[in-house]
């Protein structure tokens, strides 16, 4: 394409031959153009007003993934901009109204849809992502979803953040709760690429801010950045963009800012059926697993990703379950295969039932968009969470299996270990919010059904198995040589329950660790009348 200034001179050469005239043609034309683009380019739309009358309510307050949990709020505020948050949380101090923020709708608690909650700031319509040159970062509105970003990056600059499974969750809450996903292992969490965030406050008088916070030491701001990196959403005010680029990349280069995807991901699925399984052969599996994440989440460990489905026994006709490994890799990487198949191998060590094995190799964005996370009909769901810094011991895995294989009770309870370190683990427990930095697996307990009628039944169970296996510690995976406390993003309002918490160590403490106490600092500094707030949200600290 010819260089506009070669264009001026040319033209500007030609004058007394027509020249200034195409010199004044040229201008014209363009400006013609600018104002035809300016004439139909879409203005932002006003922040609207939902409420129960409006045939729209119904979608909006419904669209939360635990069906457990259905707002009724007096109104949705659906919003598209920093300043329209401002306003409507103006209006709700103003009017002594309590407010909570939903981005991609998947709280498992109903930390959002709760009966409480009078007004729903809804920032799903906030979802650009674009290249700041300024800040020399990607930046992230925080109502797009994971599917939206991950689909942007790679077409755009063929790079990624090491987030999550699920394309339909929403980066504002999944970025502040820590962020993992199957490139943890390679890249670290998503929150060791966060250079920035936008976030709307209230101060002490009730006025409300926009406050931009950074990374950069000198950042008078900076401890709001820091609470954003794993202290958990609604706690200290509206996110309302992010911005990511490679930590130490200076400047980090426009065309890569962000790790390089991979082209393919190399996935293989091992499956020993219930039908056949006996304890011997679920507690040697247990075992085998847990040997090897503890032998592999060193630096030097293998950047596989690994997801241990551990599915409660159901042997019915047309229906039985099945342990299950599902294990990925970079196509790319030196060896992919025979990694995989050492892994595999490992794990099925010495155990009698012969596992079926699928193998798929699939392009990046097939694997991030095509994961399913519609429940259908089984909406309805309870969730724990805990981090290993060491396999679970013997008797741990026989009161699992006990759990595990009893009667079934309504849904199909499930725990599914995920594979931790290598990355995640080089950074220290202070770096960011996500204090978790030296633990081998990550655990997601939950149970999934349909009928409300099964509500308790269901929830009892899990509860039960759960404090079962940690029954050492007070029902609970206390921080300490076998255990490093829960993950924020599954959050579980039973642990600030005395009932089920017998530790006498606060929800707080088992998520946030030995940063509870700095949160606690940066919450006093940037939401002093406590607007944000919630059963596990961050506390003021006791005066």
């Amino acid at each position: 394409m010819t260089d506009n200034r070669t264009t001026r001179r040319r033209l500007l050469g030609a004058a007394g031959a027509g020249g200034a005239a195409a010199l004044t043609g040229l201008i014209g034309t363009r400006a013609a153009a600018a104002a035809d683009k300016a004439s139909t380019a879409c203005a932002l739309p006003d922040a609207v007003t939902v409420g129960p009358a409006d045939s729209r309510y119904v979608d909006l307050v419904s669209r939360g993934y635990n069906k457990r949990f259905v707002a009724s709020p007096d109104s949705v505020r659906v919003v598209h901009s920093a300043d329209q948050i401002a306003a409507v949380l103006q209006e709700a101090v103003q009017a002594g109204k309590r407010v909570a923020v939903r981005s991609g709708g998947h709280c498992f608690e109903d930390l959002v849809d709760n009966p409480g909650t009078d007004i729903i700031i809804d920032i799903s319509e906030m979802k650009s992502v674009c290249y700041d040159p300024a800040r020399k970062a990607v930046a992230v509105e925080a109502g797009a979803t994971l599917g939206q970003v991950y689909r942007t990056l790679f077409l755009n600059w063929g790079v990624t953040i090491p987030g999550g499974i699920c394309p339909q969750v929403g980066v504002g809450g999944h970025v502040a709760g820590g962020g993992y996903g199957p490139l943890s292992r390679r890249d670290g969490l998503v929150v060791d690429y966060l250079y920035a965030v936008e976030v709307v406050v209230v101060n002490a008088d009730g006025r409300t801010q926009t406050v931009v916070a950074t990374s950069d030491a000198g950042d008078p701001n900076r401890e709001l950045w820091w609470a954003h990196t794993g202290g958990g959403g609604g706690n200290f005010g509206v996110v309302t963009r992010y911005w990511f680029r490679t930590p130490g990349a200076t400047p980090p280069p426009a065309a890569r800012p962000l790790p390089s995807a991979p082209a393919k991901m190399l996935s293989k699925s091992v499956t020993w059926s219930w039908e056949h399984l006996t304890e011997e052969d679920f507690t040697r599996l247990l075992r085998n697993h847990g040997a090897w994440n503890a032998a592999n989440a060193g630096p030097s460990a293998p950047p596989l990703h690994s997801g241990f489905h551990i599915n409660q026994r159901v042997v019915q006709p047309g229906f039985i379950t099945s342990v299950e490994l599902d294990v990925q890799i970079d196509a790319s990487v030196s060896g992919a295969e025979g990694i995989l198949d050492a892994y595999i191998a490992a794990v099925g060590k010495d155990v009698s039932v012969t596992p079926a094995i699928t193998r798929k190799v699939i392009p990046w964005l097939q694997f991030v968009l095509g994961y399913e996370t519609n429940t259908g009909d089984y909406g309805r769901i309870k969730n724990k969470s805990s981090y290993l810094r060491k396999p679970w011991t013997d008797a741990q895995i026989a009161t699992l299996y006990r759990h595990l294989t009893g009667p079934l009770v309504g849904g199909v309870m499930s725990i599914l270990l995920y594979s931790y370190g290598v990355k995640i683990n080089e950074r220290s427990s202070s770096a960011t919010a996500t204090a978790q930095r030296d633990s081998i697996m990550k655990a997601w307990w939950s149970v999934f059904w349909a009928d409300p009628n099964l509500d308790a039944v269901n929830v009892d169970q899990i509860r039960r198995a759960y404090r079962e296996v940690y029954a050492d510690t007070g029902g609970v995976p206390l921080p300490g040589d076998r255990n490093d406390g829960c993950y924020i993003n599954y959050p579980d309002v039973d642990l600030v329950d005395p009932a089920w918490n017998t530790s006498g160590v606060s929800a707080q403490a088992l998520y946030y660790r030995d940063g509870y106490a700095r949160l606690q600092a940066v919450k006093a500094r940037w939401d002093p009348r406590n607007v944000f707030r919630h059963q596990l949200s961050v506390a003021l600290p006791a005066k």
